[in-house]
C-alpha cells in the first residue's frame, strides 16, 4: 500500500478511536480518553440541624433606692438635710428650707465622697448615712440667726440674686430676694488702686484663675468691672487687714468662696457701696 496512502488511514483511524495528538508532555497520547460511563453515586441526604432556642433571661436591672427629698422640695427636712451637710462640710450656705442647686451639688459631693451614685437627690441610702455620720441638728443650727449687717443692706441689694459689698463693714453679703443666704470678711484695694463702688454685674467666671498682670493665683474669679474681681485671697487669710489687693475683692473664706463661686450665675448683680 502506497506510503501516503497509510498515512491517511492512520489519521482516519485516530479521529475514530479520539486519540489526542497534541499534549504538553505528550500524557494525553498515552492515556486516551475513552468516554467513562458514570457511576451513580450516593448523595446523602442531610436533616437540617435543629438550633435551640434560648430564652433570653432578661438582665435584672437594680431598682433606684426611693427618693427622701430632691431639688425643689422646701421645710424642716430640708432644714435638717442642709445642717447636716454643713456639719460634713460639703455645704458652707447658710441653711434655709429650700432645696436649690447650691444643696443639690452639696448632695452629689457627699455622695461621690462616699462612694454611692452622685445623683444630687436624697435618696434612703444616703440619708441613712448622712444620718449616722452626723449629729442631731440643734434648732440653732435649723434656724440660725440673721446675718449681721442685714439692716445696712444697700436698698439696691433687696431684690433679686444679689453680691451686695459693704466696704464700711468689710463683709460681702449673697442676697437672694432680700434674705442674706452667706456672709464673710472681704478686703479691697488701697488708695492708689481703688475697687470702684457702684452697680454691676458678673460677666465672667474663672475657677484657677492666674492675673496676667501679676502672675499671682485669683481662685474662684467672679469679674465685674474690668479686671476687677471676687476671689480668694492666700494673702489676706495670712496677713488679714495688714495688705490690700490691687483693686479686686479679696477673701479669706476658701470654702465659703467656692461655696458662692458655685452659685453665683453670670449676670448675677453685683453692689459695691460705703
Amino acid at each position: 500500500m502506497p506510503s501516503t496512502t497509510r498515512a491517511l488511514l492512520a489519521l482516519a483511524t485516530a479521529a475514530v478511536m479520539g486519540v489526542g495528538l497534541t499534549g504538553c508532555d505528550g500524557s494525553a497520547a498515552a492515556n486516551p480518553t475513552t468516554a467513562a460511563t458514570p457511576t451513580a453515586t450516593h448523595t446523602p441526604t442531610f436533616s437540617p440541624a435543629v438550633t435551640p432556642t434560648l430564652t433570653p433571661t432578661s438582665a435584672r436591672t437594680p431598682t433606684p433606692a426611693p427618693l427622701v427629698l430632691a431639688r425643689g422640695d422646701r421645710g424642716v427636712k430640708v432644714r435638717e438635710l442642709q445642717a447636716r451637710l454643713r456639719r460634713a462640710k460639703v455645704y458652707a450656705l447658710r441653711v434655709s428650707g429650700v432645696y436649690g442647686a447650691a444643696t443639690e451639688r452639696a448632695v452629689a459631693a457627699f455622695q461621690r465622697a462616699h462612694d454611692l451614685p452622685a445623683t444630687g437627690s436624697v435618696d434612703v441610702r444616703t440619708w441613712a448615712l448622712l444620718r449616722r455620720l452626723t449629729p442631731q441638728p440643734t434648732r440653732a443650727e435649723l434656724y440660725p440667726p440673721a446675718a449681721t449687717g442685714s439692716a445696712r443692706l444697700d436698698p439696691r441689694c433687696r431684690t433679686g440674686r444679689v453680691i451686695c459689698i459693704s466696704k464700711s463693714a468689710r463683709r460681702l453679703y449673697w442676697v437672694v430676694d432680700g434674705e442674706i443666704r452667706m456672709s464673710m470678711s472681704v478686703r479691697f484695694g488701697s488708695a492708689y488702686q481703688p475697687t470702684r463702688n457702684g452697680e454691676f454685674r458678673v460677666y465672667r467666671k474663672s475657677r484657677d484663675h492666674v492675673s496676667s498682670l501679676y502672675h499671682t493665683p485669683m481662685p474662684y474669679a467672679m469679674f465685674f468691672s474690668g479686671g476687677q474681681a471676687i476671689h480668694y485671697s492666700a494673702g489676706f487669710a495670712r496677713q488679714g487687714y495688714a495688705g490690700t489687693s490691687h483693686g479686686c475683692v479679696n477673701t479669706r473664706d476658701r470654702g465659703k468662696t467656692a461655696a458662692l463661686f458655685d452659685t453665683v450665675r453670670i449676670g448675677d448683680k453685683v453692689v459695691i457701696y460705703r
